[in-house]
């Protein structure tokens, strides 16, 4: 497969990292600038192709892949005369790779369908490292026929393939991993918390807690930097957490009804953005969770 023609659009964390990995498998990677240079020039110097838009990479390319963070800009880079849509060629499959509203996918994969190509939503588990490594988790659905034909390249782009069914279930998969996670991140987060406020050694109540069934990794991230000050175990920015976690929200609100208990952590992420935080990873909700309660 590695004759196979691949675009690929946005080159933050973790799609520059996907990118180097496909370079060094020998895909030959069209690319286009989203914000920063420096994943651009990088991908240049090792044998990409730049190009100046969607378009253009579309035009070039059997696979187009995006890692964007939200669903307004695949949208934007969709659409358009400078779209992808606008430059697909016959037959091409469409990958979404980011964490997207699965109501936007599924309106997006008819529109690529109606061009003559297919898309697929494929969001993705685990962190830039994997990514590097070719051992990604990746929750792809859409169009069977399409997966199948694309199922050898996304094998070496991750360790754990899977096909989840229609269009918008990866994203809605993908969005119930992220709202458990998110919710787990924010309890372990403040029980530290809460722990400093009532004076009881942070160490006990992980020995404790973690001898028993509520053990995660999970609660191992939060806790190396409760423990150790490291925030490293989970590179993820409170930022994209509350905006993963709005998207769980507005997936049910575009069912027709809504979660009880989403709010809670959705509400504490969006304290600590407006106390600026939003840049700082999740288990650093622990600070804000401290200054909340005075410990």
């Amino acid at each position: 497969m590695s004759d196979t023609k691949i675009g690929f659009i946005g080159l933050g964390l973790m799609g520059s990292a996907m990118v180097e990995n496909l370079q060094a498998r020998g895909y030959n990677l069209t690319i286009v600038a989203n914000r920063s240079r420096t994943a651009i020039d990088a991908a240049v110097a090792r044998g990409a192709n730049e190009v100046g838009t969607a378009r253009e990479v579309a035009e070039q390319s059997d696979i187009i892949m995006l890692c964007m963070d939200t669903s307004a800009n695949v949208e934007a880079r969709m659409r358009g005369a400078d779209g992808i849509i606008a430059g697909l060629q016959n037959g091409a499959v469409v990958v979404d790779f980011g964490t997207s509203l699965p109501a936007s996918t599924r309106t997006l994969a008819q529109e690529v369908a109606a061009a003559g190509g297919q898309m697929l939503d494929a969001p993705l588990g685990r962190t830039p490292a994997h990514a590097q490594e070719g051992k990604l988790n990746i929750m792809a659905a859409g169009d069977k026929a399409a997966y199948d034909k694309i199922e050898p390249v996304l094998k070496d782009m991750g360790e754990n393939v899977f096909h989840l069914g229609a269009s918008g279930s990866g994203h809605t998969v993908k969005l119930l991993n992220n709202f458990l996670g998110m919710s787990i991140a924010n309890a372990v987060a403040e029980l530290y918390a809460v722990a400093d406020l009532q004076g009881v050694d942070r160490q006990s109540v992980y020995n404790v807690i973690s001898a028993g069934p509520l053990h995660s990794m999970m609660m191992d991230f939060v806790s190396k930097y409760a423990l150790e000050g490291s925030d490293e175990a989970l590179a993820f920015s409170i930022k994209n957490g509350a905006k993963d976690i709005g998207y769980y929200a507005q997936m049910l609100e575009d069912a027709g009804t809504s979660s009880s208990l989403v709010s809670c952590a959705n509400n504490a992420m969006k304290e600590a953005i407006a106390n600026g935080k939003g840049e700082n990873m999740i288990p650093i909700m622990m600070d804000h969770y401290k200054e909340k309660l005075g410990s």
